[in-house]
């Protein structure tokens, strides 16, 4: 059985009455891609947040690399390779490809950008920054604005910046939003290299990307999993059909 790199055991989380999480259980394996998917409000967001550290449990564990990381801030968490990409962009727009790649390189994310310029003179850095920027293959466009980025080439910058931290896991969420028809099917491809990389906890909406992509799938669904399985399971599982995929089993 392959090692498990991420696992969620027993999160519940409450907002007054709301319960958005309700003894949510999940891990995710060496060399995997596991989606969790859900209706819109299923809980996926809250589930995030409390993997990456953003959103405190109110009870149950989070384990990451053998360690119970449950306490631990979203900081200290990446800064041990958890890796998070987000569904609404926080690239530096008005700077190049290759200096958000070295923002991500340096740790600097909480600090002014303007202070951290002379580091672009760091031959270790700067190596660090255009080694991730090949694997996402965005190499030739490592001089363009941010800003002039296609939306899909913005998700592989994202990429990007979380590797140049050496992650051992990848939590994406979302990585197809706005993305046309082409669009998705390139980070799809992109997506199924990664994973040699780091396994990946993938939320996602787009079916086809998730039916071709997922080892295997959670259904979240008012905060609470239904169901945990291969593809070939979760399309035939009724309780799913009923509840989220209908037409698209």
């Amino acid at each position: 059985m392959s090692e498990t790199v991420l696992e969620v055991a027993g999160i519940s989380k409450s907002f007054g009455a709301l319960k958005a999480a309700e003894d949510v259980s999940l891990n995710l394996r060496a060399g995997e891609i596991h989606a969790s998917i859900g209706p819109n409000g299923a809980g996926n967001s809250t589930l995030i947040g409390q993997i990456c550290g953003t959103i405190a449990p109110d009870a149950g564990r989070i384990s990451y690399m053998g360690q119970d990381v449950t306490a631990l801030s979203a900081a200290r968490r990446a800064a041990l390779g958890l890796a998070r990409t987000f569904q609404i962009s926080a690239l530096a727009m008005e700077d190049t490809v290759l200096e958000n790649a070295m923002l991500g390189a340096i740790g600097a994310a909480r600090a002014a950008w303007s202070l951290w310029r002379p580091a672009l003179s760091q031959a270790a850095l700067r190596a660090r920054a255009e080694a991730a920027l090949a694997d996402v293959g965005l190499t030739a466009a490592r001089d363009m604005r941010c800003a002039n980025l296609s939306h899909g080439q913005r998700r592989q910058l994202e990429v990007a910046v979380a590797l140049t931290l050496g992650p051992r896991a990848f939590v994406m969420d979302e990585p197809m939003a706005g993305l046309g028809a082409e669009g998705s099917r390139t980070m799809t491809e992109f997506l199924d290299r990664l994973r040699s990389q780091a396994p990946i906890l993938l939320v996602e909406h787009d079916m086809d990307a998730v039916f071709a992509l997922a080892d295997r799938i959670s259904v979240l669904v008012y905060g609470r999993i239904i169901a945990t399985g291969t593809v070939a399971e979760i399309r035939r599982d009724a309780e799913v059909r009923r509840a989220y995929l209908g037409d698209a089993a």
